[in-house]
């Protein structure tokens, strides 16, 4: 293949491990709203913007010495920021960080069931207004 012909690489997976992961799927389908894309024995996926999420049996482990000492695994951008804060908050979800702003953007990290460490970012903040 020339370099003509090369495509750039896109992320075309990323997965996260869980131990319980029916719970785990349950908490990205329901709360988080994403769509289950297929179910591979007992590895839901779920299509993210053209890429999907895998859900893995195991144990995460977060980086050892890592800097900074707190990094999410994956970043999501979802419309109706809010309305997904309140749906956190009302599965029990602790947002120990509560929302976190600066003149660009707004996020909040949180734990997944699974112990992933995921933060969520409103695509439409404008240093004010809801998106």
């Amino acid at each position: 293949m020339g370099e003509a012909e090369r495509e750039e690489p896109r992320m075309a997976v990323v997965s996260l491990w869980a131990e319980d992961v029916i719970a785990t799927a349950h908490f990205y389908r329901d709360v988080i709203g994403l769509e289950l894309a297929a179910q591979h024995g007992n590895r839901p996926h779920f299509a993210v913007g053209g890429v999907y999420l895998v859900i893995l049996q195991g144990r995460p482990r977060p980086a050892e010495s890592a800097e900074p000492s707190r990094f999410p695994l994956i970043a999501l951008a979802v419309g109706g920021f809010q309305a997904t804060v309140d749906r956190l908050g009302g599965a029990g979800i602790r947002m120990p960080w509560g929302i976190e702003v600066d003149a660009d953007s707004r996020w909040v990290m949180f734990h997944d069931p699974g112990g992933n460490l995921i933060e969520i970012v409103d695509p439409g903040w404008g240093g004010g207004r809801e998106g």
